[in-house]
């Protein structure tokens, strides 16, 4: 049995950068303890914007310059990344909210070769890209536990943070 750990967007740009809150600066030593301490494999998702990001219907819709590849915002926070380093994980990068990249990678790749346990994911934002990639990964294998550690999770509003963590218990995503 397979345990997995998906870290969505723990990026500069959402913790303290252009789209930061104190609700997910204050969950970064969580999710670096979640990370350090779990037993499984750790998967990444990274936001990745191009320059062009305010042209996109995005950007249109959120007109605030954010994670554009390459640089500080972008990137992981320091701690986290250095974690995903050691533990050798993989990061997909994605252009929107939900990762089918991660999803396919997952049900082909790490389904076949075995069972899955568990998927528990944590990150940033609750109520945009934490709900996406569940419904998305619910929704590639609907008989695979998926869980959401709400400890280690903030959205753009403590409002929407916990509206989402309603839908997703609505969806059969189990919320710890």
């Amino acid at each position: 049995m397979q345990r997995l750990l998906i870290v969505i967007d723990m990026q500069n740009d959402f913790i303290d950068g252009s789209l930061g809150t104190k609700e997910a600066q204050a969950i970064v030593p969580a999710v670096v303890e979640k990370i350090r301490e779990f037993d499984g494999t750790v998967l990444f998702t990274r936001d990745t914007h191009g320059e062009d990001y305010l042209q996109t219907a995005e950007g249109k819709k959120l007109p605030v310059a954010h994670c554009i590849k390459g640089t500080m915002g972008w990137e992981l926070q320091e701690e986290i990344d250095m974690l995903r380093a050691e533990k050798n994980a993989a990061v997909f990068d994605k252009q929107t909210f939900g990762s089918k990249d991660l999803a396919e990678y997952i049900s082909k790749n790490i389904q076949n070769s075995g069972s899955i346990d568990s998927i528990i994911l944590c990150g940033l934002c609750t109520d945009i890209c934490v709900i996406s990639n569940a419904l998305l990964l619910k929704a590639y294998m609907p008989e695979v536990p998926i869980e959401v550690d709400s400890t280690c999770c903030a959205g753009v509003t403590v409002e929407s943070h916990k509206n989402a963590l309603e839908a997703m218990a609505m969806c059969q995503i189990e919320i710890v």
